[in-house]
């Protein structure tokens, strides 16, 4: 069976990317990436970070490239310009109150159809940036569906706009990318917590070695300005 071929990105999609998420990323954050010959280029993936900013979302959606879906409120739909750029961007609409299973329905869906769909692996922001408490959902929707699960550390982005804070600090952010894993065995519980496990090893890993360049970089700026 030939590999289900990633949807096409939109024109509004490579709008937002190229005009918008790059700049902002590369520029202001000195963004940088490493990894990413590890990232699948067809084919249904599960795509599992750290979770640390609300700059998480448009950071991994838009570097990897190719489309990553995420999950959103459906209120934020019926907003006119914002819905149809989030849309476009694959986000797909999960209600209030619908419940984990209405949301790992819809990722489901999302993966079948082909899409690299993004999940963020405590399910909520980490004040240290870090993956603390792992939640079983990018195992559960990777043994649903069969696809693989791709690690991801977002380095700095839990220091550039942490909680409460409105204004960014224009400190590094780095993506490091880690090499796939294969799904469970099956959805009982202990292998979906073993996988869980792995992936929480291998991002904090990710995230300790990359600190290390983070620094060098950030000491290097001071020493500049």
């Amino acid at each position: 069976m030939s590999p289900i071929e990633p949807p096409k990105a939109s024109w509004l999609y490579l709008v937002v990317s190229y005009l918008i998420v790059f700049p902002v990323f590369r520029g202001l954050f000195r963004g940088c990436i490493s990894g990413l010959q590890n990232v699948p280029r067809s084919g249904p993936l599960v795509v599992v970070a750290n979770h640390g900013s609300h700059l998480d979302p448009p950071i991994l959606g838009h570097a990897l490239r190719r489309p990553v879906a995420f999950m959103a409120k459906a209120e934020l739909f019926k907003v006119p310009l914002l819905g149809r750029i989030i849309h476009a961007c694959g986000a797909y609409p999960v209600k209030r109150g619908g419940g984990d299973r209405a949301a790992i329905r819809e990722a489901t869906s999302k993966l079948n159809e082909g899409w690299a769909t993004g999940v963020f692996l405590d399910g909520k922001r980490q004040a240290n940036g870090r993956i603390n408490q792992p939640m079983p959902g990018a195992a559960l929707l990777s043994a649903r569906s069969g696809s693989k699960l791709l690690p991801v550390a977002i380095i700095n982005s839990y220091r550039a706009l942490p909680k409460g804070r409105l204004f960014p600090r224009l400190v590094p952010i780095h993506l490091r990318v880690g090499k796939p894993i294969e799904p469970p065995k099956s959805r009982k519980k202990s292998d979906l917590e073993a996988t869980t496990l792995q992936l929480q090893k291998q991002i904090n890993s990710l995230l300790e070695s990359g600190l290390i360049n983070a620094s060098e970089i950030d000491k290097k700026a001071i020493r500049n300005h």
